[in-house]
């Protein structure tokens, strides 16, 4: 793989994070850039070490995982986002889908990483045959997963100051259809 492939495949495997991002910063409203950068700190770590982890495991494990990696994708996304639609509609003026418990970030950073886990068995397929072959591809991709999450937070709390709707339906709303998209992807264009 060229160095551009491997930055165009990371900005691509950084996308569900940018989504989850603008949506716990629309959720949160305010900056807080702690809380950003461990979301963004975890979504980063997850995109680079499932890669590694997928491509460590692909010759003993690959048709098992091969065969999973969308439902629990799927299913932790719709958990989450199931979890926000029905928060949406509580009376209560608390958000109980907190973005900033440790929990739930690491929940979102394994849900949104595990596409990366498919890419570490690719890269096991294409010749990258020994761990520095693989470094540099797993620094890219978690840097770029830190980078494009820390600006989706940021947007996130400028259009959840902008729009005052109910940004945890929606939000909820955007967890399911990236889990849909992830197992529709899987199930019938693969």
């Amino acid at each position: 793989m060229t160095t551009l492939e491997i930055w165009l495949l990371a900005i691509s495997l950084a996308m569900d994070c940018f989504t989850v991002s603008i949506t716990s910063g629309i959720i949160m409203r305010r900056i807080c850039w702690r809380t950003f950068f461990v979301m963004a700190f975890f979504f980063g770590l997850f995109q680079a070490v499932m890669p590694l982890i997928g491509w460590f495991a692909a010759s003993r494990f690959s048709h098992l995982i091969e065969n999973y990696d969308h439902w629990i994708a799927f299913g932790l996304l719709a958990f989450l986002g199931g979890r926000m639609i029905k928060e949406s509609f509580s009376n209560e003026d608390k958000c109980c889908f907190d973005p900033t418990r440790l929990k739930v970030v690491v929940t979102l950073a394994i849900a949104t990483s595990i596409d990366a886990l498919a890419i570490g068995i690719s890269f096991a397929f294409v010749g990258m045959n020994s761990f520095t072959s693989i470094l540099s591809p797993i620094v890219i991709i978690g840097f770029t997963s830190f980078v494009i999450s820390t600006l989706g937070s940021l947007i996130g709390v400028f259009c959840g100051k902008r729009f005052n709707l109910r940004m945890e339906l929606w939000g909820g709303l955007v967890l399911i259809i990236i889990g849909g998209k992830i197992l529709t992807e899987h199930l019938f264009l693969s």
